[in-house]
């Protein structure tokens, strides 16, 4: 299960990277992780989803809420509207 949500999660942020332009590098350097942690974000690869704090800061450099993150949904309902 938990496996699952860091591969919803890394699938939201790759989208919203690439939708705001930045390279992995490039996002990774602005929340001061390592490229090879970001891949591993990205492709749901960590044994634990990232900590808090990091989703924090990739939704802030990647200006969505933290909600976009994290829910279920992929399409936020503010986005619907």
């Amino acid at each position: 299960m938990q496996n699952h949500l860091a591969r919803k999660i890394g699938l939201k942020v790759a989208y919203y990277r690439k939708l705001r332009g930045y390279t992995q590098q490039q996002l990774a350097q602005k929340i001061d992780v390592s490229l090879s942690y970001m891949g591993k974000i990205e492709c749901g690869a960590l044994i634990k989803c990232a900590s808090l704090p990091i989703l924090l800061a990739i939704a802030k450099v990647l200006d969505v809420s933290i909600m976009n993150l994290v829910e279920d949904d992929f399409v936020s309902r503010r986005e619907i509207r």
